[in-house]
């Protein structure tokens, strides 16, 4: 069985000081009682190893101390002034063992929480970049935590500037620079206003996006609870042309290959 160097450090560390102590003490010179350097000892056995290293730092720093004060006295066993003292060492150790350890496992266990959350986030970030519906998570100050593949592509966003945190103004500007929207000049700063205006109010009434590719999309703002937005682009291009007129079902039908009517009722209801 191998023996986790983390766990012994601190009892072998307690141990060697208190023989070194009791060593030089004996053959060189007076020293002090080591006690308050293994209570440090156990400390750090703690915050290292946990709980259980600690209680094992305690008991040898306990125990190493009664051989050193025993070692001092003129006459054998220990007075009432001896035995108080090394109760409040024990108390001491004991006590500094279960704080040390139970901070040790709390932080720990934080440090498990957040890998698997972070490795929970990278997965649903790996998913929602698999999916065709533009997304974009907005923080309380309104810049984008997290844009997915589908948005990049459908506004021909850098990964340099998407990754970069944006504020949701400065997406729509560089949907504007780039030419992405099908509306006149004159129209994108009232558009751009409007979608800025909903987003803030946190408006979840869906609209349609004509791109200048051809492509429609809509938009849905939802509000979060902390304060953020998600935005979703859905793509509605293969159901109807936004501003098409629904009498033209059939054609769109026929050009997918079917006309089926119940189909055609979903396209009107989509219009």
């Amino acid at each position: 069985m191998q023996l986790n160097w983390r766990e012994i450090s601190g009892p072998a560390l307690a141990a060697a000081t208190a023989l070194i102590a009791i060593f030089v003490d004996r053959h060189f010179l007076t020293v002090p009682n080591p006690a308050p350097l293994l209570v440090c000892i156990v400390a750090f056995a703690g915050s290292l190893s946990g709980l259980g290293s600690a209680m094992a730092s305690a008991v040898i720093a306990v125990v190493s101390a009664a051989l050193f004060v025993l070692d001092h006295r003129a006459t054998p066993g220990y007075d009432t002034a001896d035995l108080v003292r090394l109760s409040m060492l024990a108390v001491t150790a004991a006590g500094t063992a279960f704080i040390t350890g139970l901070l040790r496992k709390k932080l720990v266990d934080a440090f498990a929480w957040e890998r698997k959350h972070h490795a929970t986030a990278e997965r649903l970030a790996a998913a929602l970049d698999q999916v065709d519906i533009g997304i974009v998570l907005l923080d309380s100050d309104t810049r984008a935590e997290f844009i997915n593949r589908a948005f990049r592509d459908y506004f021909s966003l850098p990964d340099q500037k998407a990754d970069s945190k944006p504020p949701f103004i400065a997406l729509m500007y560089h949907g504007r620079d780039t030419g992405a929207y099908e509306l006149p000049e004159e129209e994108l700063s009232a558009f751009i206003a409007q979608r800025t205006e909903m987003m803030r109010a946190g408006d979840s009434t869906p609209i349609n996006i004509k791109l200048a590719n051809g492509q429609v999309l809509r938009f849905r703002c939802t509000a979060l609870p902390d304060g953020g937005r998600m935005l979703s682009y859905t793509p509605v291009t293969d159901l109807i042309r936004y501003g098409d007129d629904p009498a033209n079902a059939d054609y769109y039908l026929s050009l997918r290959g079917g006309n089926d009517r119940r189909v055609a009722r979903h396209l009107r209801a989509a219009e």
